[in-house]
């Protein structure tokens, strides 16, 4: 645990330090490039150029999903916390903690902010945010859990009215099971008096979909190829990023975008800290991230199998994004 010089108005419990880190390039790099479909995990995009690269991203015209979040927040944070009425805000995966705000300024308007518990991976991030937080909100305790937020640990501030907040559609990122997983988690530690607000992209023409993973620029393209430039680092490998492209295609029948890396001509990768080679045929990719879609039905769907009932929804103008806010049955 730590604590800042603002006395105890922050404490971050450092889980990473008691359980292992959620970063294990090596064992994933041979799990996923000896896989008959070959993955990595979407997580190792975001070393300091790739976080920069995806702030980018957000900041493109084709990439609609930040600007009609925060849209929704503009226009119904105060409707948000009305039903609720929380007096802390739990985020996952809080990172700068950006879009978070609007929450909070809706919390302090109806005379209920306690409270701010981040969960990120990052300490670093979680810090900064904290002590931003604080100077802007001078009544505001923040206490934050810096570890892998898909694993089972107490979330802070129990027994006190919470919203819980899983922004940015990263949900769309899991499979399936893997969501009901998160989902179910998280509700076995919420009150009936809680509530979740989720983050989900919709379903759209499949145009609109892939314009915003493969924009006119290249930066989605660059951010992809990072995850190459990451193991040749760390790992020591010696992929050539000029021997792979980026692809983004929507699959209609599974509802998701997938983003693939794809060999340019036949190659043979070697990576040393792991003692692997890998052969390439030209054409054949290595999958990189899912990005899953959901209309209301099947959110709905989603929530009742985590065992949570949704009893709100919000979206943009144009019907692009939306929050979803669920609560224990």
């Amino acid at each position: 645990m730590s604590e800042s010089a603002h006395g105890r108005r922050i404490v971050l419990h450092n889980r990473l330090e008691e359980r292992e880190s959620p970063f294990r390039l090596a064992e994933d790099a041979r799990r996923g490039l000896t896989a008959e479909t070959r993955t990595m995990p979407p997580k190792y995009f975001y070393d300091d150029r790739g976080s920069r690269l995806f702030e980018a991203i957000t900041r493109l015209p084709e990439y609609y999903q930040t600007r009609a979040e925060r849209e929704i927040l503009e226009r119904h944070a105060d409707a948000i916390v009305a039903r609720i009425r929380p007096g802390v805000l739990v985020e996952f995966g809080s990172g700068a903690a950006e879009k978070t705000r609007a929450l909070l300024d809706a919390m302090r308007s109806a005379g209920t902010l306690e409270g701010y518990a981040p969960l990120d991976v990052s300490r670093e991030a979680s810090q900064r945010a904290a002590e931003a937080l604080i100077r802007d909100y001078p009544d505001l305790r923040v206490e934050g859990v810096i570890g892998d937020f898909e694993r089972p640990h107490h979330l802070p501030f129990p027994g006190r009215r919470r919203l819980l907040a899983f922004l940015g559609s990263t949900i769309g990122n899991f499979e399936r099971e893997r969501s009901i997983a998160f989902l179910a988690g998280a509700a076995a530690e919420m009150s009936p008096a809680d509530g979740f607000l989720i983050g989900f992209d919709l379903v759209k023409d499949a145009d609109t979909l892939e314009r915003a993973y493969d924009d006119a620029a290249g930066v989605t393209a660059a951010f992809n190829l990072n995850l190459l430039r990451v193991m040749n680092r760390e790992l020591g490998a010696d992929f050539d990023l000029a021997g792979f492209r980026h692809r983004a295609l929507y699959d209609a029948s599974l509802q998701r975008i997938e983003m693939h890396l794809v060999s340019t001509r036949d190659q043979t990768v070697h990576i040393p800290a792991i003692d692997l080679t890998v052969q390439f045929a030209e054409g054949e990719s290595i999958r990189t991230e899912l990005s899953h879609k959901y209309t209301r039905a099947s959110v709905d769907a989603l929530l009742r199998r985590s065992g949570l009932a949704l009893c709100d929804w919000f979206t943009d103008e144009r019907q692009r994004f939306a929050l979803a806010l669920a609560r224990l049955p």
